[in-house]
């Protein structure tokens, strides 16, 4: 029986994400998901007027290319994949995962090779089209948030669902409040953290490129930095598994890496190029629907009193300067079941225990 939420999810991703009009073009970039998805998608594409590409992945496939990956052949696919986008006037990618760490044993320097070649096809999908980037439901998925395959799609589908538009007022005045700040300094265990965002625009995130969606994002002065920062939860970077990160910062850089039993791993990703060990991305979480982070970054970036500071390259949108083929996504969640914290503005408590003080900004709560 076909599940009517792959109808809705279709719809909201074609209708509001990406906003498709009559004759553009957009590619369907689908990584071993159900038909029901991908018809789902070309029939609201057609409905539309648009005209719909599509590319099919399979992750096994992908990882035996990487373990043999070649300077010239990624440089070609690169073209060729560049030459494809170029053409594009949106672009929509879902990506299921049956084994998340398919790619663990692909060695560091093929996945850099691979990374450097795709990065121009990567800038010019997020500078020049409309797209939006989605996980899809898999056990896999659910097994890794400790829920059952049933319990985990009704949660994909009610974060994935939300009435994004009713959040944007609250986002917006948190992103004219992130606009007037000049010192930042986050408080929490393992914490003490300060920073700049000064003249650095924020960005207000509520589904129109990633979905589940619900962020607002900005960088900090490249060599702002310092202090220390312990991330409560775990990550998983180039198929590599992740927990308690500890980054100590001087000056903007990361002088010191820390996970346990993953040190050299760690710091092998940071010392990839010279914008690896500074900060690209401050951002603020509030989608209250979700609560916990389970390894996926479009899910856990979002959680509800959560906030990510982001090793490596910084978005064209608040840039810094900082320019890196990593783009590494790491998280702290604030609330009191995690342990508790408070972000300051210039010297005023913004958030206290993951919960937003300002009026203005109490419809992030939840």
């Amino acid at each position: 029986m076909h599940d009517p939420r792959i109808d809705q999810l279709a719809r909201q991703l074609v209708r509001y994400s990406t906003s498709l009009q009559k004759r553009e073009k957009i590619l369907l970039d689908l990584y071993d998901v159900p038909e029901s998805i991908g018809l789902a998608l070309i029939r609201e594409a057609r409905a539309k007027g648009a005209l719909p590409v599509l590319r099919l992945h399979n992750s096994r496939l992908t990882r035996e290319m990487l373990k043999g990956a070649e300077d010239e052949q990624y440089k070609i696919m690169s073209k060729h994949l560049l030459a494809e986008m170029k053409d594009m006037d949106a672009y929509i990618a879902i990506r299921g995962s049956h084994n998340i760490a398919e790619s663990s044993d692909v060695p560091a320097t093929n996945m850099k090779l691979a990374m450097k070649h795709m990065r121009p096809v990567i800038d010019w999908r997020v500078k020049k089209t409309k797209w939006c980037v989605l996980r899809w439901p898999t056990p896999s998925m659910a097994q890794q948030a400790g829920m059952s395959t049933e319990a985990f799609e009704d949660f994909y589908f009610d974060v994935c669902l939300v009435d994004y538009k009713s959040l944007v007022p609250a986002a917006t005045a948190l992103k004219k409040l992130m606009d007037q700040t000049d010192k930042v300094q986050i408080k929490g265990p393992g914490t003490d953290l300060t920073f700049s965002i000064k003249d650095i625009p924020a960005i207000v995130c509520a589904g129109t490129h990633n979905i589940p969606d619900g962020e607002v994002f900005t960088a900090p002065v490249k060599d702002s930095v310092n202090g220390v920062i312990s991330y409560n939860a775990p990550t998983i970077y180039q198929g590599i598994p992740f927990d308690s990160i500890k980054l100590t910062f001087e000056k903007g850089k990361v002088v010191k890496a820390e996970s346990p039993g993953k040190n050299k791993e760690i710091n092998k990703i940071l010392d990839s190029d010279a914008g690896a060990r500074y900060i690209g991305e401050f951002a603020l979480g509030y989608n209250a629907a979700i609560k916990h982070p389970m390894r996926d970054i479009l899910f856990d970036e979002k959680i509800g009193g959560s906030f990510h500071f982001t090793p490596g390259q910084a978005y064209e949108e608040a840039d810094n300067g900082n320019r890196s083929q990593v783009h590494w996504d790491m998280v702290c969640i604030q609330r009191k079941d995690y342990g508790g914290g408070e972000i300051l503005f210039d010297g005023k408590v913004i958030r206290k225990d993951g919960v937003f003080l300002p009026k203005s900004l109490a419809k992030l709560n939840g």
